[in-house]
């Protein structure tokens, strides 16, 4: 593999990286135990599509170099360069990265799986007057990892009934006990998340 198939290679995983690290940030956040860094590259999902597509030509065009028939020339110099090329030039490692690349991109349809499940709510009794329910307007979760991220915080307050977040509607509906938590603990704690409360009712 010559120079320009070995950059096709490194802008192919940058790109298909760079396109999913709206999503990884906020499992990367659950694991580092640092909540508020999990909206920090929320801004690159509009552009998300066009750098899946870089990603595909990026790649496409180095497996084109690896691949292409060889002229009559580069046959005749083989003498010359009678080596075998390394791992790294290898089409061996060329299909790793393209592996890598479309877990990459794809990582938003699955990303979710590696939050644990919220903790189940441990309501024995809950006088009904005292159930209440609202719903968060929330401004920058862009896939179903950042709304099991809301999920997981909220769930770890005591008061909680249900939880439910939708990334596609950018809301979570919150039923909690109000004799144990207030709306605005609830709303500090969906903050904390980096994904910023707009409104609630």
């Amino acid at each position: 593999m010559n120079s320009k198939n070995d950059k096709s290679w490194i802008a192919g995983v940058a790109l298909a990286v760079s396109a999913s690290l709206c999503c990884i940030t906020p499992v990367l956040a659950l694991i580092s135990g640092v909540s508020g860094i999990a909206a920090t590259f929320a801004w690159l999902e509009p552009i998300r599509p066009y750098l899946i597509g870089i990603t595909i030509l990026v790649l496409a065009f180095a497996w084109y170099q690896k691949l292409k028939p060889r002229k009559q020339e580069e046959v005749s110099c083989d003498c010359e360069t009678d080596e075998k090329p390394s791992f790294w030039q290898s089409r061996t490692f060329l299909g790793i990265i393209t592996v890598f690349a479309a877990l990459m991109i794809t990582f938003p349809h699955y990303g979710h799986i590696f939050y644990p499940k919220s903790p189940v709510a441990n309501v024995i009794f809950v006088e009904r007057n005292n159930i209440q329910q609202i719903e968060f307007k929330i401004s920058g979760m862009t896939c179903a990892s950042c709304a099991e991220h809301v999920n997981y915080e909220v769930h770890k307050l005591n008061g909680i009934i249900k939880s439910n977040t939708s990334y596609e509607n950018g809301t979570a509906t919150i039923e909690f006990n109000n004799s144990e938590i207030t709306a605005s603990e609830i709303e500090k704690s969906i903050n904390s998340t980096g994904y910023p409360v707009i409104s609630k009712k």
